[in-house]
């Protein structure tokens, strides 16, 4: 009941003129940014943040946080209608959002799913923010290197088995994705490996340019392929808010994969350097378990809500290691500790304490953040569809301008365009050739975290393996990593035994 008073005290300090402003122009900008691939959430904070000088920490906070948290609505914007992810987490958007609004000719619902399974993720979120922050603050000190370790490969392993129908090209493109992220400098040792005495390769590959292409700028070469074929895309019916209402059993579709997903991502959300994606991701992968009406990549709502609901509750979760220990749960955490200490406020068990007004004040915004957000991303779907309604003659052009300022802004060169481009006349040949190439680019996620804990682990225990199976959450991570591994084993002698059915 405590907290519950202290939250309330918190909408009367968000509740006022100037707060509710900000958070109105934080929510978007948010999804402004969120939309525009080659940002996100970390450079549209960094760059925010000398604009809240002026402010006081309370007011500049509130800004921000809604700025974040709105960042993971937008990114589904551009993913769905244009198949090119906003940011990072919504790469798994993708895999259903795009395919529904192009052939099922649903981008109203495609959109309408996105947003409301978002604001059920996010609401999740912020409810077990308010009652068990700091409590999931020190969960998520528990998960060490070992444990951080664990938890990757299950859901490294895991990757292999999300999309398609062939595990074999799943582990393959996993593997591809891997070796690609090794390329650069070492992350423990700063030695250089895989840089083929090119100076440019010594900074690894961009993961923003390397998205936009394999993912966006691939879909333009598939465009220009293909612009001679009928595309059958009729919208005169969906250009308003009726009609890109969900119906009662679309919503019965939605809520409880949005429901899982959104405590799932919320424990994601407080893993230190998990993140969004990984919460995306996870939440995906879960969905895997439980049926849904429509295979999974071919337009499932089930798709959609299990990621979007996923990512939105892990920004939510990553607050509470930041506000309750100090400890910033990801680089745009990082940069907001930065601007907690620039006003003269210590993130920690004592600020619940020394500054209330703040911390629950910050709390509160998030509520009114995600409903503003959510009104505000269904207003504007009307405007958003009618992008599918452009000749693919034009279409293709504008994609290409996108993908090409998407690449160039995040290495400000043209050797993000370069890999722009590589990366998109790779992901042509994989698509060609019935390879999806999602598996590659969240294990070109992963990978860099699975080598920092690994390595980590292994420098703690002199070498030993024993660490990973002496802690207990480690070795339960462990023993499902195997039941993973075995189940496809299992079942291919059960059906050759005849004691499975196909």
């Amino acid at each position: 009941m405590e907290n519950l008073e202290m939250l309330f005290m918190g909408f009367s300090v968000v509740l006022t003129f100037q707060n509710v402003m900000v958070t109105m122009l934080g929510a978007v900008l948010g999804l402004v940014v969120g939309a525009m691939p080659g940002i996100g959430s970390l450079a549209g904070v960094a760059l925010l943040l000398p604009l809240t000088y002026k402010f006081n920490p309370t007011t500049a906070i509130i800004m921000l946080g809604a700025l974040y948290y709105s960042n993971m609505y937008g990114g589904s914007f551009s993913a769905i209608l244009l198949n090119i992810p906003g940011d990072s987490p919504a790469v798994m958007t993708a895999l259903d959002g795009y395919p529904m609004a192009t052939k099922r000719n649903r981008p109203g619902q495609a959109l309408f799913t996105s947003n409301l399974s978002s604001f059920i993720g996010g609401f999740i979120g912020m409810v077990i923010l308010t009652f068990m922050g700091p409590a999931l603050a020190e969960l998520g000190l528990k998960f060490g290197p070992a444990e951080m370790t664990s938890l990757l490969l299950v859901a490294m392993t895991s990757i292999g088995w999300l999309v398609g129908e062939s595990p074999t090209k799943g582990v393959v493109l996993t593997l591809v994705g891997i070796l690609l992220a090794t390329m650069g400098m070492d992350t423990l040792t700063g030695s250089p490996r895989y840089d083929f005495g090119n100076m440019y390769l010594l900074g690894g590959i961009p993961f923003t340019p390397f998205v936009i292409g394999a993912v966006g700028f691939s879909q333009v070469l598939k465009l220009m392929a293909e612009r001679n074929k009928k595309v059958d895309v009729n919208l005169t019916q969906k250009l308003t808010i009726k009609g890109s209402m969900l119906t009662l059993h679309d919503v019965r579709r939605l809520v409880p994969p949005a429901i899982r997903s959104g405590f799932m991502g919320t424990f994601v959300g407080v893993l230190p350097g998990a993140g969004a994606t990984t919460g995306a991701f996870l939440g995906y992968a879960a969905q895997k378990a439980f049926k849904s009406e429509e295979p999974l990549g071919s337009g499932a709502i089930e798709g959609i809500a299990s990621c979007e609901a996923a990512n939105n509750a892990a920004a939510a979760g990553s607050f509470a290691p930041l506000l309750a220990l100090g400890i910033p749960g990801s680089g745009t955490g990082a940069v907001l500790l930065g601007g907690l200490m620039m006003w003269g406020l210590n993130p920690g068990p004592l600020l619940f304490s020394s500054n209330p007004d703040f911390a629950w004040g910050l709390i509160a915004s998030l509520f009114l953040a995600n409903i503003l957000t959510l009104f505000i991303s269904l207003g504007v779907i009307p405007f958003l569809i009618k992008i599918l309604t452009v000749p693919v003659r034009i279409l293709i052009p504008i994609i290409t301008v996108v993908c090409v300022v998407g690449g160039y802004s995040t290495s400000n060169s043209m050797y993000g365009v370069i890999i722009m481009f590589l990366s998109g006349l790779f992901g042509y040949i994989l698509d060609r050739n019935g390879y999806g190439v999602a598996p590659m680019l969240l294990s070109f996620v992963l990978a860099p975290l699975l080598e920092s804990n690994m390595r980590k682990a292994f420098i703690i225990s002199n070498g030993g393996l024993g660490i990973f199976v002496d802690k207990p959450i480690s070795a339960f991570l462990l023993l499902a990593l195997l039941a993973i591994v075995m189940t496809p084993v299992v079942k291919f002698i059960l059906r050759k035994a005849g004691i499975l059915k196909k």
